[in-house]
């Protein structure tokens, strides 16, 4: 009997070892997105804001924008395009009325609303009149939240 406890200890021990190894060699891999119908969008990012009323506050010079709140803070989007060219002509755009944006790339599978972006994109990539894509981003961003935001 004294003859398997050490070996079963051991064997206890190591794949204890190995099994921490092995979760916590996943706790830093970014997840691949895994969906049928996956494409890219480009967000024109506008602010990052530590709480709802100091956004509110800074935002209220918008007609329309989308947030996401993610570890406490509020991500402000004031554009978007399936089109790398269009994301740098609306921050373009954005940069002549005074604002900094970024561009953030992310990824989505709603098919209702990428068929729904494409067709604005392919009227952003017709357009330089700014009222035009005014009129586009606002468009965009209400079917955004038609289409994605009322799916959760």
């Amino acid at each position: 009997m004294k003859k398997y406890i050490f070996p079963v200890f051991t064997s206890v021990v190591i794949g204890t070892i190995m099994a921490v190894l092995l979760i916590n060699s996943y706790d830093n891999k970014t997840a691949l997105t895994v969906a049928k119908n996956v494409q890219t969008v480009y967000y024109i990012q506008r602010g990052v804001y530590s709480n709802k009323d100091s956004m509110k506050e800074n935002m209220s010079e918008f007609e329309s924008y989308i947030y996401n709140k993610k570890e406490g803070k509020y991500y402000t989007y004031i554009g978007m395009s399936q089109n790398k060219e269009n994301a740098e002509k609306l921050k373009e755009y954005y940069k002549k009325q005074g604002y900094e944006t970024i561009i953030k790339e992310k990824h989505t599978d709603n098919t209702n609303f990428l068929t729904v972006l494409s067709q604005y994109d392919k009227l952003l990539e017709s357009t330089d009149n700014t009222q035009t894509i005014n009129v586009i981003c606002n468009q965009i961003l209400s079917k955004y939240e038609e289409l994605v935001n009322n799916e959760y």
